[in-house]
């Protein structure tokens, strides 16, 4: 299967260009922190076997002593509003979602058949039902985590939704470029997720670094290739799915 770029949505938790979302604190003893994303085995810079670098979603949360991130301006009310993961030609738009912890995110059916959103991975555990088209449901993603999201009819659909509690996040570029500007000096835990994993691995990786002035590189972030095939998974049974997808009336749209 040929690979294809998925896009990625960052809801605007706080303010900010996409790629680019830590915005300025109260004191002067903050930086701009870089990375560059990394393929395991690559053989060339910036390429890989299936394609480009794969997208990468990188966050950071304080460890130790005060918070530095508690200085930092509170998102608007608005920020976590009209964040949607759309059921359309029998996949998931957008692919990746990021949201601040206790967002409400929508689920609408814009397919002419029915569809049954669930999740049983350890961000958050769902599971909608069957409904028909031009419905939709509500779930809230009350804690951090990295929630699988899938569809107990059609195998082919997938989607990744990264619930955080920090305005210190970034996405990689197309280059594997990773930028996050105004991070103030401290320590902290930083977290890496990257298209390449799957419900295997439950929780991002994770490394302790310091922040400082003379500080101020994530260097480089080594992670799985991402093959554009479909997210291997079972049913929402814990079961294979029937191949192909069932051709029952129960899954067809009322006329």
């Amino acid at each position: 299967m040929s690979h294809r770029r998925i896009p990625i949505v960052v809801a605007m938790l706080w303010t900010g260009a996409l790629g680019l979302h830590a915005q300025g604190t109260t004191t002067t003893t903050a930086t701009t922190v870089h990375g560059r994303v990394q393929v395991v085995g690559a053989v060339e810079a910036g390429k890989t076997r299936h394609g480009k670098i794969p997208q990468t979603v990188v966050w950071l949360t304080p460890t130790t002593g005060g918070d530095p991130v508690a200085a930092m301006p509170s998102p608007p009310p608005s920020a976590a509003s009209n964040l949607r993961l759309v059921q359309k030609h029998k996949s998931f738009e957008p692919h990746i979602l990021v949201v601040p912890a206790g967002s409400m995110v929508e689920f609408p059916n814009h397919d002419p058949f029915f569809h049954n959103v669930f999740s049983l991975f350890e961000g958050k555990r769902f599971d909608l039902g069957l409904y028909e088209a031009g419905t939709t449901r509500m779930v809230r993603f009350d804690r951090p985590g990295i929630s699988y999201i899938f569809c107990n009819i059609h195998p082919e659909m997938s989607a990744v939704i990264i619930t955080i509690a920090t305005p210190l996040y970034a996405i990689s570029n197309v280059d594997g470029q990773l930028s996050l500007a105004g991070v103030p000096y401290g320590r902290y835990t930083l977290h890496v997720w990257s298209e390449g994993m799957g419900p295997e691995n439950a929780q991002p990786l994770t490394r302790e670094i310091t922040i400082t002035e003379n500080a101020s590189s994530l260097g480089v972030l080594r992670v799985p290739e991402a093959t554009g095939q479909r997210m291997a998974h079972k049913n929402k049974y814990g079961r294979d799915y029937d191949e192909p997808t069932p051709n029952n009336s129960a899954y067809e749209q009322h006329r």
